[in-house]
Parts: C-alpha cells; structure tokens; sequence
C-alpha cells in the first residue's frame, strides 16, 4: 500500500519549471497561426495565378491535332481488331447484311470438275502496267527500282516535276531521255494492282488459281506502255519476248495453244504482235504464216478501242475529258488560272503529248465509222431510257426512230458552236498583248513549255473560226497544234480504211494495229472474243470554249457549262455520251466483231471464228461490294464474275458456241449496219 501510494506521489508530482500559459502568450500564438495561414494562402494564390499564365490557349491548331490523333489511334485499334479476328468473320456480317454470297467463279467451276488446260497469257493496256526506275538524273536519287508509275505513287507528291521529266519520253524519237531509264515491272505483280487495294489482273488470276493455274501457265505480257508498239521491240525487244514464252508454254504444256487475255490498249498491241510475230525478220518476228495457227487457240479481248476513242483527242488537244471538266467547272480557279502556280494541265499535256501509245488510241476509219456533219452510226441513242433487260437490270441502250427524235450530231466529235467568234476575238486581243504567246510564258506563267507556245493570236483564233471538227479534221487539227507529237505518230500508227488490202504498203508495221488496214492471221481454228460491258454513259463527243486561262498556253476548254434539253437528251457537262463502258464506246469495241470479221469478209480471209459478249453494268448493291461482281465499267470489269467464267471456261476447253455465242444488250449490230464499206 505504502508502495503504491508512493508511486502514485511521485506520477502526479508536477515539474518545478512548468506553469500554466498566460493569456500574453495564447494572444502571440494566435497571431503567429493567423499570419502563417495568411502567408499560405496569398502563396496559394500567386501558384493559381501563375498556373492559369503558363497554361496556353487552345488554338485552332490544338484541335486539328488532337482530331487529328483521335482518328489514327481509332484507326490503328480497328486495323487492330480486323488483324485480330477470325478470317471468315467479315464474311459472315457481310453475308448477314446482303445475304449469302455467291461462289467465286473459279470456286464454282472447280466444283464442276473444270480443270487448267490451256497456258493464258494477259496483255495489259495503258496506264495498268507498273514501270520502274533503273536510270535517272540526281532528283531521282535512292529510287533505282523503286516503281515511278503504279504502287504507292509516293514519288508524284515528293518531287512532282522531277517525276514528270522521268515519265516523259524523248519529244523527237519517242524513246528514253538522255540519262534516263525507266522499264516495264515483270512478272504477274506487273499489273495485278495498279495501287494497294486496287485491283486490275488480281481477280482474274485468283480465280484461275482455283481450277489449278499458276505462274508456269500464266503469263503477263508485261511491256513500257508509253511506246508505240514497235519501239518496245526496239528498244526492250518486248515482242520476241512474248513469242519465246508462248513458244515454251504450248512446249511445256503438251502442245496446248494458249488463250490470250488482251485488255483495253493491249487489245491493239496483240494485234500488231500478231502481225509482226508472222511477217519476215528484220521487221517482224520471222514465225511464218502460219504461227498463230499453231499457237494460239483463242485471243478473248476485254474492253478494246479497235477504232479508238473520241477521249484521246481531247486529252491530246486540251489535256483534258469530262471528268477534268467537271473539276474546272466546280474551282474554275485552280485549273483554269493556276492561282496556286501547279501548273497541272500544262505538265500533263506536256508529258502525254511524248506517249507514242496515246496516238494508238486516235479514232480511226474518219467519216466513215466515225461519222459526219450531219450523221453519225449512234444517232437516235437515247442517253436516259430506262430499259428493263432480261436480267431485271436497268440499260441505258436503247436507239429512237430517227424521224421521233433530235439528232445528235455524234459526228462533230469537237465543235466551237455554242462561242461567239466576236467574243474570241475580244478575248485575245484583252488577254494577250502581241503576236506570239511565247512572249508572255516568261511574265505571267512558269515556263512550262507546250507547243501552244508559238501559235500566236492568229492561230489560236484559226482553230476556233473552224468551228467544227470531226474524225477526220481532227487529224489535221492535232497536226497543226502538235506538229512534233504527229509527225512521230505518223511514222508508227496509220488511221485510215484500206480499199486494197493486197497492196505492198501495207505490209508495214505502221498498219498492223489498226484493223481496218490490216487482215487477221491465216487460223481457221482460232476464236476472237469482243467483251466488254455496256450500260453507262461514255464520253464521244465535245463541246469547247476559250480558257480564260489562255494566257498560260492551254487556250482551249470544255465548256461545262453546255446542257441539253429535254428527256433523254445526250449533252451534258459540254460532252455529248453514247452507250459504252465509260471510257469506249460501245461502236469502238463491238464493231470489228459485228461486221468486219464476222464470216470470211477480205479482213478476216480465213473466217475465223467472231464472238461478241456484252456485259450490262450493274453497280455494287453495298459498300461491302466493293467495286461491284457485275460491273462493265472499263477496268472494273476485270472483276465482273460472268466475264471471268467466260474466260475459265475458254481457258479450260471450252469453244465460243459451247458458252452461248453472241451475248449482246446494245444496238451494235445495227449500228454497225449504218456504216457501209466494203467487206
């Protein structure tokens, strides 16, 4: 007890030095608190203040970036997720969308048995077909074998003049520059996509895959579609190419001819092959009479300009078609004026007018296919009918009585009608001070040399005060704007009709595309194939203003502004369309195989055997579509599945008549009655 109480004491014992706070101090500790809180809060305060100075306005750029952001990183997780799902799940939203897919066409013949027979070999036409760099000056350094035309077209935004001097052709001989040299990509990857994602061969060669082809029976007859067709073999020997390879399929293959797949340009440039493969060396190809015959069992052509194509003159003349017209209409000021200082036209003209192959495509036979001033095969064509086919499919074929409706003069292919030739007159004598435009190149335009250059007011106004051209003036009118690129033309293409196919001149190369010129090869046995789609409104005639841009030596447009009346009517945008493919009109394509070679006429002497197959155009029902499985538009139609069938079947044995003949939607046939000449 003592002891605890002891301890207790000595707990509760308060130090000697500790007294209890007076009420100075408690003042003093409160002031001090009030201070510091004070202290804390104006430091508080400046920290806000200096924040919200240092934090930046969200501008305008912000936003576009941060846009700009949200969108890749939303389109790299879908890219993402799409790698990371299963490879038939697309397949199943879009059948759940549009309902059970067809089979592919190699999918449903290989189930019908159909096997590879005969070795195919495809023909590109213009523009498909990738050309790489081997050569070049120093702007084209680190680009050896890189691809300047097809691919990414990467280069064309990188150094746009430096790629346009590369893809220019020498003006005088139509060969390569000095210093450069660019050559045709080889192999099937020459043309199975002209960019990533678009297709030209690919599908076709897939599905040949599916009945058991590949590379050793496929052949792409790849070639620099920039020359005329005698140039590749003089400079690329392109031509004796493509007779060795033939030669070692039907070898290797156990004497099966080949079936050749030509498309749009590809179809002239095969017919010139098969003239030059048989005529004597050194200019043809020394393979006798008879090579074609013991070769070839069928030549399938897709989409060929036989007789040319309207659109070429004016891409010739003014660098331009609707397409451009409809651009120029829309901002008049980019084009027209080259406020921006592109130039684009010009550069364009002036690289084109160097492409020997453009001059292939010049329309051909004159007012005899063509037409006249005061007719045309295709008058009474009535652009906007709604036609119902077989097929349940909506046309736009369809020819009126004559004495019911307006004629369209089809056969002014370009005409200054609607322009006031006063107004020409006040338009160049306001815009251009003197007598020769080359003058002002070097004050109001960089100098981008075309041959407009040194035409001068006078001949400016004489192609005007014309006022009116056809297949065959047109020819003379492209001699007086572009002497340089015709005289080349002249001495590689021919653009006539023959009345004596016996005569000697015409064994010379410069015939040998063009059919109305030349015969077809001695080969019973052989099938030609006319294919190619109708339905959709294409480009044959044109209706031209002056440019108030004339001051920069394109002195001619379109005139957008140009319109028809009335139901049916076919002008529209200046440019008066017919039934085609949207790039050939259905008469360039149809009408060899209609009329010239049909039976043994003194064009086909051995009576070959002619089909026409005709694909109406029918558009992608859904996004999901694509570009369409029924599609006859120009390049399209590559991946239309009744053309690609037809073609399985030829390649697998089959005979024209063993796939229905003829197949014709359009007026060909009697439109290819219109025209007489002497079979």
């Amino acid at each position: 007890m003592v002891m605890l109480r002891r301890r207790r004491g000595s707990d509760g014992k308060k130090p000697e030095n500790s007294q209890p706070p007076s009420d100075e101090n408690k003042e003093e500790r409160s002031d001090e608190s009030k201070e510091k809180s004070d202290s804390n809060f104006e430091n508080l305060n400046l920290r806000l203040k200096s924040a919200k100075k240092s934090r930046k306005k969200w501008s305008c750029v912000d936003s576009c970036c941060w846009f700009i952001g949200c969108i890749c990183s939303m389109w790299w997780f879908l890219l993402f997720l799409y790698n990371a799902m299963p490879a038939s799940l697309p397949q199943y939203v879009t059948e759940a969308i549009t309902g059970p897919l067809a089979d592919p066409p190699g999918v449903k013949l290989a189930k019908e048995g159909l096997k590879a027979k005969h070795p195919v070999v495809f023909v590109p036409g213009i523009v498909t077909g990738g050309l790489e760099l081997w050569e070049g000056h120093s702007c084209a350094e680190g680009l050896f074998r890189k691809r300047l035309w097809g691919g990414t077209f990467g280069e064309v935004y990188k150094r746009p003049l430096c790629w346009v001097e590369h893809m220019s052709l020498n003006n005088e001989t139509g060969l390569d520059p000095p210093g450069i040299k660019i050559r045709p990509v080889s192999g099937l990857v020459a043309a199975d996509y002209f960019a990533p994602g678009y297709f030209v061969w690919a599908v076709l060669i897939a599905n040949l895959a599916r009945i058991g082809y590949e590379d050793k029976n496929m052949f792409m007859a790849a070639y620099d579609w920039r020359l005329s067709f005698q140039n590749t073999e003089v400079r690329d020997q392109t031509l004796s190419r493509i007779k060795s390879n033939i030669e070692l399929m039907v070898a290797t293959s156990g004497g099966k001819k080949v079936v050749v797949v030509p498309h749009s340009m590809g179809a002239l440039y095969f017919l010139h092959f098969m003239k030059w493969v048989e005529a004597p060396a050194p200019m043809g190809g020394d393979g006798g009479p008879n090579w074609c015959a013991e070769h070839i069992k069928a030549v399938m052509n897709i989409g060929g300009p036989f007789l040319g194509l309207p659109k070429v003159l004016t891409a010739l003349f003014s660098a331009e078609a609707r397409d451009i017209a409809i651009a120029r209409a829309i901002a008049p000021g980019i084009l027209d004026k080259d406020v921006f200082g592109f130039q684009t036209l010009q550069h364009v003209m002036r690289m084109t007018r160097t492409w020997d192959s453009a001059m292939s495509l010049l329309p051909r036979g004159g007012e005899t296919i063509w037409g006249g001033l005061d007719w045309s095969p295709e008058e009474g064509h009535e652009c906007n009918s709604k036609k119902k086919n077989g097929n349940g499919q909506t046309s736009h074929n369809r020819t009126l009585d004559l004495a019911n409706f307006s004629r369209v003069k089809y056969g002014r292919i370009l005409s200054f009608e609607r322009m006031s030739l006063n107004y020409i007159h006040q338009r160049l004598s306001g815009a251009i001070k003197g007598s020769n435009l080359a003058t002002l190149a070097n004050t109001t335009c960089r100098d981008v040399w075309t041959e407009y250059h040194d035409m001068g007011i006078g001949g400016i106004k004489a192609v005007a005060d014309y006022k009116v051209y056809t297949a065959s003036s047109m020819l003379d009118l492209l001699h007086f704007v572009a002497p340089k690129m015709m005289k080349r033309g002249g001495a590689q293409f021919s653009y006539g009709l023959a009345d004596d196919l016996s005569d000697k001149k015409y064994d010379h190369y410069k015939y040998w595309s063009n059919p109305l010129e030349t015969k077809l090869p001695n080969a019973p046995d052989m099938e030609i194939f006319s294919m190619y789609g109708v339905g959709i409104p294409t480009e044959r005639a044109y209706i031209y203003k002056l440019s108030p841009g004339a001051e920069c030596f394109i002195p001619f447009q379109i005139d957008a502004s140009a319109e028809g009346g009335g139901e049916g009517h076919c002008l529209k945008g200046g440019v008066y369309s017919v039934d085609g493919d949207e790039t050939v009109p259905v008469l360039s394509a149809g009408f060899t195989s209609a009329k010239i070679w049909r039976g043994k006429t003194r064009f086909n002497p051995s009576g070959i055997g002619n089909f026409i197959r005709e694909y109406n155009h029918a558009g992608p029902t859904t996004l999901l579509e694509g570009r369409g499985t029924q599609s006859g538009a120009h390049v399209d139609i590559l991946g239309n599945f009744a053309l690609i069938e037809d073609i399985i079947r030829v390649a697998a044995g089959a005979t024209g008549e063993d796939i229905g003949g003829d197949q014709v939607h359009s007026d060909i046939f009697k439109w290819s009655e219109r025209i007489k000449l002497r079979l």
